[in-house]
């Protein structure tokens, strides 16, 4: 079999999710509604279009992972005082606790995946990887 970068990636993403899935089970939230939390803790009252731009997620799956947030207590949703056409979305204090214990699982699944690399080796892969995002595009 030929060497494949996108196999590797795609069996990390896997991996990852399954990570994601078993740690964040227990406070009752998934991989997907993961990127959310962390992004709310950098821009709380984002409106879920920009939600979906900064995670270069379709609108579609943001409303239902917002909703499920909603659901589970960890946002609400608020009509944007500038503009009533938009949502903008706020965490709630179960939200901004969410923070003591998703940025530690994100942090170790980013140990897990660097174990063994010196920083040097971390830099580049970072360096790399950011690459092949651009050109792949946004």
């Amino acid at each position: 079999m030929a060497k494949s970068i996108g196999r590797l990636i795609s069996i990390l993403y896997r991996k990852s999710l399954v990570y994601m899935n078993s740690a964040l089970k227990e406070y009752g939230l998934t991989a997907s509604e993961q990127p959310f939390l962390t992004s709310l803790y950098h821009y709380n009252g984002m409106t879920q279009e920009q939600l979906s731009e900064h995670l270069n997620i379709d609108k579609a799956a943001t409303a239902r992972v917002v909703q499920s947030l909603v659901a589970k207590g960890f946002v609400v949703k608020r009509k944007a005082v500038d503009d009533k056409r938009f949502n903008r979305i706020f965490l709630t204090e179960k939200g901004k606790e969410s923070k003591l214990y998703v940025l530690p699982i994100l942090s170790q699944w980013s140990e897990l995946l660097a174990a063994g690399m010196d920083e040097e080796t971390r830099d580049a892969l970072y360096g790399t990887l950011e690459t092949m995002v651009s050109h792949v595009g946004q």
